[in-house]
């Protein structure tokens, strides 16, 4: 079966940019391809005029830290993303996500840019990077410019970014200096269809002394249609003792506010709901004790 007619390799993003142009919206991106080449493949599609891969731009292929931010090219993969001891540290929530997907082999090829392209609201990336409040670096509208990473949602599977048009360079934000830390676990079906029922991502900021909640962001997904934080939560934590006592009362209150609905292919909403309370005992906890410790390990990677 053919799945595209035309195939290039560009070496720079102003070429890729070039290329995305010439076709007019007809030609698609591709860098790991795990998701692009599964749906090509799906009963009666058209082949695609032109694939553009971003897997030989140089800057599309990087992790560096400058200016006080980590940047991630749009093409690096997952096991790139694990292997790194800048993210480690300083967002080990990313590294704990991106150390779930699929096998090795996936991670091998997947890269966090097509897994935010794909604009899916579960994403285990996606959800780290919203509790990392990080930005994307992106060409849109005719410019390059940054943007929320929660800008780029319009709804499940539906990106500001237009296809065929529109290309994600990459993401920016800021590691956790001390007294910060950040965590991510999930929970999956443990058969059947490959897909997390719920993920959730932490970072919080303690005082001086270590004993107070400065500061939170919480990502827990798929609530919605897109994804986001929660605001309600995140503000009953601040100024509050880090401790269970105050976990607990910030869970009772995400189950308040928080709203998920069933999902026949992830699970019920009664079930979900009781899973945002595991979640965030989980995380939060663990996130806790490394702002506390300054020691921070990414658990779970390759599980």
């Amino acid at each position: 079966m053919k799945l595209w007619n035309h195939y290039h390799t560009p070496r720079t993003v102003d070429e890729a940019l070039s290329l995305l142009d010439r076709y007019a919206g007809e030609a698609r991106i591709v860098a790991g391809g795990t998701d692009l080449l599964v749906d090509a493949r799906a009963e009666g599609h058209p082949p695609h005029h032109a694939l553009i891969d971003i897997t030989s731009i140089p800057e599309l292929r990087n992790i560096r830290e400058a200016d006080g931010f980590i940047y991630i090219g749009a093409g690096v993969t997952h096991t790139q993303i694990v292997k790194s001891a800048a993210i480690a540290s300083g967002a080990t929530c990313l590294v704990e996500s991106c150390g779930v997907v699929g096998g090795p082999q996936v991670r091998n090829v997947a890269t966090l840019g097509g897994n935010v392209a794909h604009a899916l609201p579960a994403g285990d990336g996606t959800t780290s990077l919203v509790a990392l409040e990080a930005e994307a670096e992106v060409f849109h509208e005719g410019q390059r410019k940054w943007l929320h990473v929660t800008e780029l949602f319009l709804g499940p599977g539906q990106s500001v970014l237009q296809t065929g048009r529109d290309l994600l360079l990459g993401f920016r934000f800021r590691p956790c200096a001390a007294r910060e830390a950040t965590a991510f676990k999930r929970i999956m079906r443990p058969q059947g269809v490959a897909l997390p029922i719920m993920g959730c991502a932490v970072w919080v900021g303690l005082d001086e002394a270590r004993a107070v909640f400065e500061a939170a962001r919480i990502s827990i997904a798929p609530i919605g249609p897109k994804p986001g934080r929660a605001a309600e939560v995140e503000a009953a934590l601040v100024g509050k003792p880090a401790n269970g006592d105050t976990i607990e009362a910030a869970i009772q209150l995400a189950q308040q506010v928080l709203h998920p609905r069933t999902s026949k292919y992830r699970a019920t909403a009664d079930y979900r709901h009781e899973m945002i309370a595991v979640l965030l005992r989980r995380t939060l906890t663990l996130a806790v004790e490394r702002a506390q410790t300054g020691t921070a390990v990414p658990e779970g990677v390759g599980v």
